[in-house]
């Protein structure tokens, strides 16, 4: 992964490390836990649109079959919050997979519309009431010759499940048998390291043969075709990966929050995983994560100016797109690197 990047991962390890002894305040733990879980998203967001060059919209979609998927098999089956996470990744994988095999032959503005629709698909299925699921199959099994009123008690456990635009709660915090994550210092250091842990696997895979056929795919795919590449499959399998991410974000969520409804998984919520990454730099993962942080912490930072906060938050905003393309990690990096020449051209 390069010198820089070992170094950079034992500061980030460092001030992981210390954060909680040198911030105490539950409610900043709150917000930075938060960054964190939404880190997940991005981080997997940063290898798909900045590396490889694929854009996505739906992202807050595969959030919510994290969050979703576990939620309901722990607060409504009593699952273990563990078998929750690894089904909802799977079904991800599963979606991300189907969906993907189509959507990833279109280019350009038309695979940002398709994915747009894929993550709106999710929320409207989130939103409506498990209720007129089971009343659409009564009708189908009305229409089939089946008998209702078995088909009715069949389906009566699964009434409600996903709690309609009102969501649902009670949902149980991670934990190990008895023992369950409950301050917010607990759940920064297990978010966190989890971070920490997909930042090296990320670096890594960035760095690997496969990172530099996703970086060929998106500087020019018609060439990397010529190479040999697959790239058909290198495409599908960092669109499911990055999908596996925004499950495990979302299951985070779920358990963190213990309440969930699809407001939170809307079409905004995309747009905002985009923006983050964006702000940070596209073309560096360490971007996702700065963008990350710096999008989650801005909002609680205006809140003094009241009404005025979102003006101020836009105007931020625009002067980063304006003047920083690269986002705030490639601006870092191109004066970095103007001073590494500037010192070569004295010697």
């Amino acid at each position: 992964m390069g010198r820089g990047n070992l170094i950079t991962l034992i500061i980030f390890g460092v001030i992981i490390a210390i954060f909680p002894l040198v911030l105490p305040s539950p409610y900043y733990l709150r917000v930075i836990n938060f960054a964190g879980i939404f880190s997940l998203v991005c981080i997997g967001l940063s290898l798909l649109v900045g590396y490889t060059g694929q854009i996505s919209i739906g992202q807050a979609g595969f959030f919510a079959i994290g969050a979703y998927s576990s939620g309901i098999l722990t607060a409504q089956f009593g699952y273990s919050p563990w078998i929750g996470i690894l089904v909802g990744i799977a079904l991800n994988a599963l979606v991300a997979f189907i969906v993907g095999i189509p959507t990833l032959k279109l280019r350009g503005h038309y695979l940002a519309m398709a994915t747009l629709g894929i993550g709106e698909v999710i929320h409207i299925v989130a939103l409506a009431d498990t209720e007129d699921f089971t009343d659409l199959l009564r009708w189908i099994g009305i229409k089939i010759g089946y008998a209702p009123a078995a088909l009715a008690k069949a389906l009566a456990p699964y009434r409600s499940m996903t709690g309609g635009p009102s969501g649902f709660g009670q949902i149980p915090a991670l934990g190990v048998g008895s023992w369950e994550l409950g301050s917010p210092v607990q759940w920064f250091y297990f978010i966190w390291f989890t971070v920490f842990l997909l930042m090296i696997l990320s670096l890594n895979l960035i760095h690997s043969r496969v990172g530099r056929a996703l970086r060929a795919i998106h500087g020019n795919e018609e060439a990397a075709k010529a190479m040999g590449l697959n790239t058909a499959r290198l495409k599908l399998g960092i669109f499911v990966t990055s999908a596996g991410m925004a499950s495990l974000a979302g299951s985070f969520y779920a358990h963190y929050v213990t309440f969930i409804s699809p407001v939170t998984f809307s079409i905004n919520e995309s747009i905002l995983f985009l923006v983050m990454v964006a702000v940070g730099g596209m073309m560096n993962v360490w971007g996702a994560l700065v963008g990350t942080i710096i999008m989650t912490i801005l909002p609680e930072s205006l809140r003094f100016l009241h009404d005025y906060d979102i003006l101020v938050y836009g105007l931020i905003l625009l002067i980063i797109m304006m003047f920083m393309p690269n986002g705030i990690v490639g601006l870092f990096q191109s004066l970095f690197s103007f001073q590494k020449t500037e010192k070569a051209g004295e010697k």
